[in-house]
């Protein structure tokens, strides 16, 4: 091409850029939307956020912007709130406005809006009031479900005994303990640990779980429109996905074949005679579609966000074996040796659960929150934000509010207890969301941790061949999720 071409070429770029910002400029001040930096053409604001961590990009902007603003990652025009008053505003002040899905570039890959986390509207209501009342029936916050977690909870005492006290790395142990609550829910039964499928969905779900948190994963996020075709991690994910969702279509078969309408033996039963009641319904959201992916979608979060937070939680207690020894002389003083641990000790036990919250807070599993989306237009603050328009609550920025904790930065249960050594509850405590679309889930999670931890603390001591003042709490990697560092740890009996 000779100088000249060359120059033309360059001149229509110039004069495209400028037209792309002033269109963007008009748009903005039309729409009265948030402020925010000016986004360039095609890659938005891609040059102003840290892939590693966009969390922590996303409250560094909204240092200049304020806690709402606006932000494009690649072609999504997205609206940031940050701290504990501007999402409690919006998830549950406006919670109707805000209670659409954004996206999830990799889970909707597979899930296309149908599914119980990232469907919209009717389906998801529909969805979301059946998995509920189904899950309350199987025993969610009944003795039924304790149960159910405190049989597992021998199966994990012995595999840790099995040990012998060798350093091991806890993910897969933890992963599997915690998954077998949710499917002897979701499939009506449990796995034996060395159950070979069992072991390949584990690894199927820890490792789609961590692409979404990678660097990778968050530019997948932003162009997922042409990245979906092109060679990369994200294949071998999608991999991953299709994986679990061939598993959870041949368990729906099996049942299919034994069904009887009449006394459901699980989460998919009752979903298939949900179907056949309403098969003459033209507005029913109960297909097979739906009933592949909300079992996967509750297998999935049953398994992956309880087992990490474990697993983040017991390398801060390596970190910090002052707090195990406190928790340990709780249980003594209230559980004793001879019997295990069950939810009637929590309310007798507020050291303990301070440090349970604290894990969760600290951890920070879910930093940006799963996106929403308002439904309609929606004046917020002074601001117009149009129907469609994505929203990321910043949970991270709640949980680490300095409004409403001392040492946001710092693990430190004092953030939950009062100065009488009482446990104290703090609204700024978030790890589930709020509003409309909350992590429904939250009570058999808080029912695992609290007999989970306590039964292991209760059974053994554990110690790391690297010195407490050397081990790294903080993540590895921060995207979708925050995930902890690889670590080992040996569990001694007591």
């Amino acid at each position: 091409m000779d100088l000249l071409g060359t120059g033309t070429v360059l001149l229509i770029v110039c004069i495209s850029c400028l037209m792309a910002l002033s269109t963007w400029q008009q748009r903005r001040r039309k729409s009265k939307m948030p402020p925010g930096p000016t986004p360039l053409p095609f890659i938005g604001n891609l040059l102003e956020v840290n892939l590693k961590d966009m969390h922590r990009s996303l409250v560094k902007i909204s240092d200049k912007y304020g806690p709402v603003y606006t932000i494009h990652l690649g072609p999504r025009r997205v609206v940031v709130l940050r701290g504990y008053d501007a999402v409690k505003e919006a998830l549950v002040d406006q919670g109707e406005e805000f209670s659409g899905r954004g996206e999830q570039a990799t889970f909707d890959w597979i899930f296309h809006g149908y599914g119980l986390a990232f469907s919209q509207g009717e389906r998801a209501k529909q969805l979301r009031r059946f998995a509920i009342a189904t899950l309350k029936t199987f025993g969610m916050g009944k003795r039924s479900i304790e149960e159910r977690i405190l049989e597992e909870a021998h199966f994990l005492l012995e595999a840790l005994r099995n040990t012998k006290g060798a350093p091991f790395d806890p993910t897969y142990i933890l992963s599997r303990t915690v998954s077998n609550v949710i499917s002897s829910i979701t499939f009506g039964n449990r796995f034996d640990y060395e159950d070979k499928e069992f072991l390949s969905l584990l690894n199927m779900i820890t490792e789609s779980f961590r692409f979404t948190s990678t660097s990778w994963g968050q530019l997948y996020d932003m162009f997922s429109g042409p990245m979906q075709y092109m060679p990369g991690p994200q294949r071998k994910a999608f991999k991953h996905l299709s994986g679990l969702e061939e598993f959870i279509a041949r368990k729906v078969k099996e049942n299919q074949k034994t069904l009887d309408l009449n006394s459901p033996r699980d989460f998919i039963d009752s979903f298939m005679i949900k179907m056949h009641q309403e098969k003459e319904n033209p507005n029913s959201e109960f297909c097979m579609k739906n009933l592949v992916l909300t079992t996967l979608t509750i297998f999935f979060a049953g398994t992956e966000t309880v087992s990490t937070t474990l697993r983040h939680g017991f390398l801060i207690l390596l970190k910090y074996p002052e707090i195990a020894d406190k928790v340990r002389q709780e249980i003594d003083q209230v559980i004793g040796k001879n019997r295990g641990p069950t939810m009637d000790d929590r309310p007798q036990m507020p050291y303990t659960e301070a440090v349970i919250h604290e894990i969760q807070r600290y951890c920070n599993m879910i930093p940006m929150g799963l996106a929403r989306r308002v439904i309609r237009d929606t004046q917020f603050r002074g601001y117009t934000i149009p129907k469609g328009t994505e929203v990321f609550p910043l949970l991270g920025s709640v949980l680490r509010d300095p409004k409403h904790f001392a040492r946001p930065y710092v693990f430190d249960p004092q953030n939950f207890l009062d100065e009488n050594g009482k446990f104290q509850r703090n609204d700024a405590f978030m790890p589930f969301s709020a509003g409309k679309r909350y992590c429904f889930g939250e009570p058999l999670a808080r029912m695992e941790l609290f007999l989970f931890l306590t039964s292991i603390l209760q059974n053994f001591c554990f110690t790391s061949r690297i010195p407490p003042e050397e081990i790294d709490i903080s993540p590895k990697l921060v995207g979708f999720a925050s995930i902890p560092r690889f670590y080992e740890i040996c569990m001694i009996p007591c």
